[in-house]
């Protein structure tokens, strides 16, 4: 990180740094709106479909996840300050609260919705998330630490919401289509790539952009891939 900040990152333009400007969603002040209108969908879904302990659950991992990086964040694990270095690099930011919003919002409403479409609305969500994720970085507001923390910290309250459901309630497995795993993939790598990128250097966007396509990596495993893979190993063999 050097002392040029956030202008020569090429996301800047959509930051919500410039006075007046745009801010694409859920940077700046537009991270509570995004999570209150990402929280109201989910409740949506949940009442058309009738998964009254799914949308609950979903909730709860939503809340989770962005309550519990506000909670680390500001009063568990302050950064220490142990060279003297400028308030950039020392204000508190592990894990992530911007990128909360959207790896909270995806596995929320991945709990929703039904086994055949979540798949592609988790792809969907996926390239969302990694730009949100790399361009925080690029943008130096948090580190690659910061996002990855966020990731660790969603899939963990995701995983507590399956393990706490009734069986009766718990979400079908989602079959993807065998193509969708590397497409998802190379379109999250490409989309780091192009939101961490900046002006003034290389190898930094590379560490952004790799940062963040690990965030799209765990969701998707811990979403798609990961039951699904459990499944198939306690599926009854036949014969």
């Amino acid at each position: 990180m050097n002392g040029n900040g956030g202008e020569p990152a090429w996301i800047w333009d959509w930051s919500g740094s410039t006075f007046d400007s745009a801010a694409m969603p859920p940077l700046e002040f537009t991270a509570l709106p995004t999570l209150v209108v990402g929280m109201a969908v989910i409740v949506l879904v949940a009442l058309v479909r009738r998964c009254w302990w799914q949308g609950v659950a979903a909730i709860g991992v939503v809340l989770g996840t962005f309550g519990g990086t506000e909670v680390c964040s500001k009063m568990v694990l302050p950064r220490p300050d142990l060279v003297n270095a400028p308030a950039m690099l020392t204000e508190v930011s592990f894990p992530s609260g911007h990128a909360a919003v959207p790896i909270g919002l995806v596995l929320g409403i991945a709990l929703v919705a039904s086994p055949r479409l979540r798949p592609y609305v988790t792809a969907v969500g996926l390239l969302w998330l990694t730009v949100t994720a790399a361009a925080v970085q690029a943008l130096y507001h948090h580190r690659p630490s910061d996002v990855l923390g966020a990731a660790l910290l969603g899939c963990a309250c995701y995983g507590l919401a399956l393990w706490l459901l009734p069986s009766s309630a718990a979400p079908g497995v989602a079959r993807s289509p065998r193509a969708l795993p590397a497409v998802v993939l190379v379109l999250s790598a490409a989309a780091a790539l192009a939101a961490g990128a900046r002006d003034d250097s290389v190898p930094g966007p590379l560490y952004f952009a790799a940062a963040a396509f690990l965030c799209a990596v765990l969701v998707w495993v811990t979403v798609v891939e990961g039951p699904a893979r459990a499944a198939r190993r306690t599926r009854p063999a036949v014969g």
